[in-house]
């Protein structure tokens, strides 16, 4: 069953689809995917290209998904050393 992100409709998981990890609109395509392109030099345009099924409006909602993602993370610090 596809559930949608109440935030994000573009973003969707499925127990069905790459293991229930967020993905984009039902497609075969996680979140964390786009970011590596990303974060690995490809322009959102290169992405758009790549596949053509995906649309500029995807792109911005997975980078607005991961910053929410890691807003609501928290990670404690190391006891300070004194």
């Amino acid at each position: 069953m596809t559930t949608h992100h109440f935030r994000f409709p573009r973003i969707t998981m499925d127990p069905e689809v790459c293991f229930g990890k967020p993905c984009i609109r039902g497609m075969r395509l996680p979140v964390a995917s786009i970011l590596s392109y990303l974060s690995g030099g490809m322009t959102s345009d290169e992405i758009l290209r790549e596949w053509p099924e995906l649309e500029a409006a995807d792109l911005t909602e997975a980078l607005a998904f991961a910053a929410t993602a890691l807003d609501d993370t928290f990670l404690p610090l190391e006891k300070a050393v004194s």
